[in-house]
């Protein structure tokens, strides 16, 4: 006689504890911005690294600080499209935001009067951060199309900047460099983002490149973009203006061009916010790895 066996259905797909361990705790750092400042405090330690600049606690513990500030800002200031686009994001802000929000002010307002109090040359530009606030959050510069992409591709371009201001290197081939390639790779993952967000910046009005030419086309013309950014590095390095060291960057290029394939509508927080954001710390990991190995 064949036998029946029953099976329960929630135990068979329950997710095991250490994974649910796993995936609250990487919410929490993206959704409280931890992350995305180790991300931003990456990019200086990429370009101090490559630009052979020393690592020092004070210009990290800035790019920190103004990160945790801005983008902790732009939580509350977003807060009714995340209502739509990213439910459990808005949700903590609601919690848990004004304690992430003194955090931030707290920790930019030491950073402006660390740099005052020792006097440091273009302490006045610690100031940009708020001019990024008001454009992105306020400014209303979300509703022309690109522009906002560009806004926040701008700001993180500004890191390899403030990076060789701080070291008296701002103009180096070196920061230039990175300043372009920087600006450029984030405006691309900017778009990508805006995949998650179609129906909320659709109902908000907000044109971006996935909301007009969908999915499937963003993904498209991120992935030529990405190629093209590639492209531009090898004949840079081919042509002396950066030393072959740079050619690093491109494992970022093959991170970014792994990741935009599966850049769809469906995909969570902790895709867009630890995968895609967690290009420059990859990058940073392996430049790291490689000081170690061999530089």
């Amino acid at each position: 006689m064949r036998r029946t066996v029953v099976t329960n259905p929630t135990a068979t797909h329950r997710t095991p504890g250490w994974v649910s361990s796993i995936t609250t705790a990487l919410r929490f750092l993206v959704h409280s911005n931890l992350f995305i400042s180790l991300a931003t405090v990456s990019v200086a330690v990429t370009t101090a690294l490559l630009a052979d600049l020393p690592l020092e606690p004070l210009p990290l513990f800035i790019v920190f600080a103004a990160t945790m500030f801005v983008y902790t800002v732009n939580r509350f200031t977003d807060l009714e499209e995340d209502e739509q686009n990213v439910p459990q994001r808005a949700a903590f802000t609601k919690q848990y935001g004004t304690l992430w929000l003194s955090a931030g002010v707290g920790l930019y307002v030491a950073a402006v009067g660390v740099a005052v109090a020792l006097g440091l040359p273009g302490a006045v530009y610690m100031f940009l951060p708020l001019v990024v606030v008001l454009l992105y959050s306020v400014g209303g510069v979300k509703q022309l199309f690109l522009v906002k992409n560009l806004v926040v591709g701008f700001a993180w371009g500004a890191i390899p900047l403030g990076v060789g201001y701080y070291y008296d290197r701002l103009l180096s081939p070196e920061i230039l460099f990175l300043f372009a390639y920087i600006t450029t790779m984030i405006t691309i993952a900017a778009v990508i983002f805006d995949v998650k967000d179609i129906e909320g910046d659709r109902a908000e009005g907000i044109p971006t490149v996935p909301n007009l030419f969908g999915p499937r086309w963003t993904r498209v013309l991120s992935l030529l973009a990405t190629v093209a950014v590639a492209a531009a590095v090898i004949a840079l390095v081919g042509g002396g203006v950066v030393s072959r060291e740079f050619l690093v960057v491109l494992a970022m290029n093959a991170y970014v061009c792994a990741y935009i394939p599966f850049a769809t509508t469906d995909r969570g927080p902790l895709y867009y916010g630890f995968v895609v954001d967690g290009e420059h710390v990859f990058l940073a990991a392996i430049v790291l790895v490689l000081e170690w190995l061999l530089w």
